[in-house]
């Protein structure tokens, strides 16, 4: 089991009406990870936005230059927008964040949850599915192939045409980042490529009939279950204590998914949805080390098993010296109890 930590690159203002530069938001932000390394957790995940509020609409470029801080933790998207970008030129950049890396890159593709990336490179949203499916057929041709002859409907063919540089994995893994769309699993499967399955709200157990789609697609397709790994983005804060958790994150919780809401038509998020998300059911993994730990084992348990968890933290606005403590718990305290659990 790998635990880990993925972030969106907020910028940060600690639920406080003095918010950080740019630049001090990144340099905390490669702090983050370099500490995240340093207390041994296994992956940090950079996402892709393209709005006011997040500064990761380079992912590469953070993770590159995170793999010059860091020396084992594996580096990852979470996730790359596929359907907006050019298949080339993201194996491009993350067969060069491996070389930089020695071997430590990862990516996780998706369509992303939101679609400001699509009118931004001139993708039409009617599009949405044919774009991702189509790109995703080109990724793994390049993978799989230093010269590629490939034709598609969205971008030019390429006939025996070489892609380099060629990463230091041999393959390069890619994970396919899911939500809630059953046809979205059973391409996952289908593709024997392991899955990312985000889920931020509900209830977790009721993802399990998606991720048995998932493994029965992949097991007719051939593919070993060792091959079809689940991992799990939940959005997740651990702190010293109980109260401690619950009042650093839901300020800024509740300020980022109400205004998520206005633009999805969701009701306001309020204190009571917030504490029923924390129930032995609930998504939200918060809480002190022990009640986190115990939650994760329902979790994997609920969905018949998991190879990877991670943390999103930061879109609630936790302070950094926050976040470093709650880095330094997971990977102290929290990984070694659960693994010694499991």
């Amino acid at each position: 089991m790998e635990i880990g930590i993925d972030s969106f690159a907020a910028m940060m203002s600690g639920n406080s009406s003095r918010s950080l530069s740019d630049t001090d938001a990144l340099t905390q932000l490669l702090d983050r990870i370099a500490y995240a390394d340093t207390v041994g957790l296994d992956i940090f995940g950079i996402g892709e936005h393209h709005r006011k509020g997040f500064l990761d609409s380079a992912p590469t470029l953070i993770l590159a230059a995170a793999a010059a801080r860091t020396r084992r933790i594996r580096l990852t998207s979470a996730v790359t927008v596929l359907s907006a970008a050019d298949p080339v030129r993201v194996f491009e950049n993350f067969a060069t964040l491996d070389l930089i890396s020695l071997g430590r890159a990862e990516m996780v593709v998706g369509r992303g949850s939101f679609i400001d990336a699509f009118p931004l490179f001139g993708y039409d949203l009617q599009d949405y599915d044919e774009l991702f499916a189509e790109k995703l057929d080109l990724l793994l041709k390049i993978r799989a192939n230093e010269f590629v002859t490939w034709s598609g409907k969205f971008r030019p063919a390429l006939k025996n045409q070489p892609v380099y540089p060629r990463p230091v994995q041999n393959p390069l893994p890619i994970w396919l980042g899911v939500g809630g769309t059953p046809e979205s699993f059973v391409r996952a499967g289908m593709l024997g490529l392991p899955l990312m399955v985000a889920i931020i709200g509900g209830e977790t157990h009721q993802f399990r009939p998606l991720i048995d789609l998932y493994r029965k697609a992949g097991k007719e397709a051939g593919y070993t279950p060792e091959q079809l790994k689940v991992g799990l983005h939940s959005l997740g804060y651990v702190a010293n204590t109980t109260q401690e958790a619950l009042d650093d994150f839901y300020p800024g919780y509740a300020e980022a998914m109400t205004k998520v809401g206005k633009e999805r038509g969701w009701a306001p998020m309020t204190r009571g949805r917030f504490e029923a998300q924390l129930g032995p059911k609930g998504a939200l993994l918060v809480g002190n080390v022990e009640e986190v730990a115990e939650k994760v084992l329902r979790h994997a348990d609920a969905l018949g098993g998991i190879s990877r968890l991670t943390f999103q933290m930061d879109t609630a606005e936790v302070p950094h010296e926050k976040l470093m403590q709650a880095i330094e718990l997971i990977g102290t305290r929290l990984k070694p109890r659960f693994c010694k659990t499991l």
